[in-house]
């Protein structure tokens, strides 16, 4: 028989299950919303277009010569000066800034004038004194004459003596040789001033041809010296102009195949800062002699284009052409920039936009210039074909073409 205890037991309710029992019913509900979410989120991220680089496709038979050497260089400047002054002097105003374009003549800077100026009133004194004394001497030769001339009346005439004739001759012959001595000293006089009138103009410093300053090198203040070995507080120049119609390319081109290269030939030259600009050119010369330690031969190139995004010291990169020859058969297939194809283990392809979506085409690949390939099947020329393609890129993708 049960006591009343156990009894009570069995009747008891237990408050903790009961309260779990509704929280385990919730927890599919929450996990089934949340996967909703998630996946709606996707959706919709993958709803979203890829925004991708285009390039067209050119036709390989219009694509001008094909390229015999490549090499690389620098854009350096046949014309370029560090501009300074004549004299030494301290500088008074500087009119220039780096990337300031100037024309021949333009006052680029000033120093103080103060010492030349004084020397040019001292010399200018010395020259009117000179020429006070040299009027003065030319009265009193012209007085002296007058005398010898009575003298030599009275002597005709029995009236004078012998000795007062040859002290009017003395007299006029030392009148006449000071004379002489007070024109060249007021020539010398003259030719000072033209030498102190020089110096009050060489505190002017002035553009020695057209170009833009690439180098500010002074401050008002500063002493400058066209002597000065550029060390202590003394400037050599005043600054650094650059003629940029003289800009050049230089390449070292290996010695093992500077055969190939003839002056005149034409030649495509692309910048390092801006890879899809080709600028054309030709070769100015061969230098005749080789760097022993790199085993190159330096060549001159001339630019075609003249722009101001080309400036000194730019990294370059130079394909040397061959004309195309007019017997030839001309190439089939388009030339497509190199990061446009990707190359797998199976097949090499590339994707072509139609529209807002992108289709994957297998291509056949030729030969390889500069920083492109030529495709001889697989795409037409004009079409658009994607640049780096993403990991993502799928054939289908829907796109989005950077502006």
């Amino acid at each position: 028989m049960s006591r009343p205890e156990d009894m009570l037991k069995e009747l008891r309710i237990d408050r903790r299950s009961a309260a779990k029992a509704p929280r385990r019913r919730r927890w599919p509900w929450v996990a089934a919303i949340l996967i909703l979410l998630l996946g709606g989120l996707y959706g919709l991220r993958a709803m979203r277009p890829i925004v991708v680089e285009t390039a067209v496709a050119v036709d390989a038979a219009q694509s001008g010569p094909t390229s015999l050497l490549d090499a690389s260089g620098f854009v350096t400047a046949r014309r370029i000066a560090t501009v300074s002054s004549k004299i030494t002097g301290r500088v008074l105003e500087v009119n220039i800034e780096e990337g300031q374009r100037v024309a021949a003549g333009d006052l680029l800077a000033r120093l103080d004038p103060v010492d030349a100026e004084a020397q040019r009133a001292l010399v200018r004194s010395q020259l009117a004194s000179s020429q006070s004394q040299l009027a003065e001497a030319e009265s009193q030769l012209h007085l002296a004459e007058l005398s010898l001339r009575r003298q030599q009346d009275l002597i005709d005439r029995k009236l004078t003596s012998q000795s007062a004739l040859d002290a009017a001759q003395a007299d006029r012959d030392s009148r006449a040789a000071r004379l002489l001595s007070l024109r060249k000293s007021v020539q010398v006089a003259s030719d000072q001033l033209a030498v102190a009138e020089l110096n009050v103009a060489n505190t002017e410093v002035r553009a020695p041809f057209d170009g833009v300053i690439i180098a500010k090198a002074a401050q008002p203040g500063e002493m400058v010296s066209p002597l000065s070995a550029g060390g202590g507080f003394t400037r050599t120049g005043i600054g650094t102009l650059v003629d940029m119609d003289s800009l050049e390319v230089n390449v070292d081109v290996n010695e093992a195949y500077i055969g190939r290269v003839q002056p005149g030939m034409p030649v495509q030259a692309v910048l390092n800062a801006y890879p899809d600009w080709k600028i054309p050119g030709s070769v100015i010369a061969i230098v005749p002699t080789a760097d022993r330690t790199k085993a190159t031969v330096k060549v001159r190139i001339a630019l075609d284009e003249k722009d101001s995004r080309i400036v000194p010291d730019m990294g370059v990169r130079v394909s040397f052409l061959q004309a195309a020859d007019p017997m030839a058969a001309p190439v089939q297939g388009v030339w497509l920039p190199e990061r446009a194809v990707v190359t797998t283990d199976e097949e090499s392809h590339v994707f072509v936009l139609e529209g807002e979506v992108v289709r994957q085409v297998a291509v056949t690949l030729g030969d390889k210039r500069d920083a492109e390939r030529l495709v001889s099947s697989g795409v037409s020329a004009g079409a658009q074909v994607v640049l780096t393609p993403a990991a993502k890129l799928r054939d289908g993708s829907r796109v989005s073409v950077e502006k």
